[in-house]
């Protein structure tokens, strides 16, 4: 059967499990049972707030503290999508810091005359810093994956972050807490095999973000021997993959990811092979966007992969530019004026006389069609990579970094941008996102630090000879 599962059936499962777990904590102590409805209706609010404060006192033993916890978190699970919004809302605006404790914790540190009572006073404030919010979300933690049920909280939250900004006190205070415990030094890598349990699998299937998994049996090529596939799991969470890495193990950099994907295409040696190509990084969990596993991901994976195939000396992505298109047309309607040059107008001109160069550029690029046209694709090709290189080096965020997250990424754990790949993806959403273009970022494992060091402390991109190529004609 070639149908794959639905993306929902495995989530669906994972939040029964949960609420089954935490019914039967809850069920050793009746006391701690709170009833609500879906919406979380204003006198049932009021219920919630009490079950809060009683989580918050800590009263009795560890038993009746994680009875109680897990009877809110059962309560949370329970409610419909804007019952969760009104509980995200209590947690935000109800449980925040005492300014007047501050106040007087800071003007106690200020008055300390000597080490000991500046050591005390230091210890306060932190204390009285902590929010009320913080702590119960700490009481969380202490539950059967309650690290899970944190992260998915904050993948509602960040669902309702946008139009409602009182929530982020309690967005902050989740960050804290991930920043702590997602680190990559805490993660255990692990190979991914079609051994491996179907609730796993059935988890690569939904979570994969960059190339669809289409069918039990492309996901079956994926693990083929020439193929390697690793996941990191945080020890908390064994069960929930939070990064899944593919690798294609093949002779020489590759450049399009149709060929490199293609189920009918012979199997290579792994012995044999001399490159190791990173096709899809996929991050996992929502509730984790915006937090750092830290620098050096990938070079786990590589010193795995050099200890298995000693053969290997090419360590290489095949990436997505995924916002080169949404770019590329922001300057087009702007009018950049440096963004064709004289050939590329007059070769542009030639294909449509009756548009200027660049709305014909546009005008080309709206057909998802146009890469099947051998002259309009000769005459795109020049610009397009040229662009691309632009695009991928020089364009850059408010705070000096690339303007491509995939960019962001990759620098930032030590690669180079090292080649520009025309028509590498021609399916519709690389076509769609990029014009058919992918990018390989080189792991040369003599300059990974030294790359990583550059990039981080003075936002200095490496490129490869054939990259600043392309600039040079900008």
């Amino acid at each position: 059967m070639n149908d794959v599962v639905p993306p929902s059936s495995f989530f669906d499962r994972t939040v029964q499990n949960l609420w089954n777990a935490w019914r039967d904590i809850a069920a050793r102590s009746r006391s701690s049972i709170v009833h609500t409805r879906p919406d979380l209706p204003d006198d049932d609010i009021q219920r919630l707030r009490r079950h809060i404060a009683e989580c918050l006192e800590n009263r009795g033993g560890e038993v009746s503290a994680r009875a109680r916890a897990a009877e809110l978190g059962r309560c949370f699970l329970a409610l419909s999508s804007t019952g969760r919004k009104r509980f995200l809302e209590i947690l935000a605006q109800d449980l925040s810091t005492d300014r007047r404790r501050i106040d007087a914790a800071i003007e106690a540190y200020q008055k300390a005359d000597n080490p000991t009572a500046a050591t005390e006073a230091e210890i306060a404030l932190r204390d009285v810093l902590m929010s009320p919010r913080l702590r119960l979300l700490k009481q969380l933690t202490a539950l059967p994956d309650g690290f899970k049920f944190l992260v998915d909280l904050r993948a509602e939250l960040l669902s309702h972050l946008p139009a409602n900004r009182s929530l982020i006190a309690l967005d902050k205070d989740l960050q804290t807490l991930f920043s702590s415990w997602f680190d990559i030094g805490l993660l255990d890598l692990k190979r991914i095999t079609w051994d491996a349990p179907a609730s796993l699998l059935e988890k690569l299937i939904a979570y994969e973000a960059v190339h669809e998994i289409r069918s039990w049996d492309d996901l079956k090529n994926r693990l083929e021997p020439d193929r390697r596939c690793y996941a990191f799991f945080h020890p908390r969470m064994p069960n929930e993959p939070l990064i899944f890495v593919e690798v294609a193990l093949v002779s020489g950099m590759a450049g399009n990811i149709q060929r490199l994907l293609d189920e009918k295409a012979p199997r290579e040696d792994p012995q044999a092979a001399d490159s190791a190509i990173f096709y899809s990084i996929s991050n996992t969990q929502k509730g984790l966007r915006g937090i750092s596993f830290g620098n050096f991901l990938i070079k786990q994976v590589v010193d795995d992969l050099s200890r298995e195939l000693p053969r290997l000396k090419t360590f290489a992505t095949l990436s997505p530019i995924p916002g080169f298109r949404r770019w590329l047309e922001r300057r087009l309607a702007d009018g950049d004026p440096n963004l064709l040059m004289p050939a590329e107008r007059a070769e542009l001109r030639a294909i449509d006389s009756s548009r200027g160069a660049k709305g014909g550029l546009k005008a080309l690029l709206a057909n998802p069609d146009w890469h099947k046209d051998q002259v309009i694709a000769e005459a795109l090709e020049a610009p397009l990579c040229r662009l691309a290189a632009r695009y991928l080096v020089r364009e850059k965020e408010e705070s000096g970094k690339p303007l491509d997250p995939v960019a962001r990424f990759h620098l930032a754990n030590g690669a180079r941008v090292e080649r520009i790949n025309w028509l590498a993806d021609t399916s519709p959403k690389g076509m769609r996102q990029s014009a058919g273009l992918m990018v390989n970022y080189l792991y040369k494992l003599s300059e990974i630090e030294d790359n990583h060091e550059a990039y981080s402390a003075q936002g200095k991109v490496a490129i490869s000879s054939s990259v600043k190529s392309l600039l040079g004609r900008s």
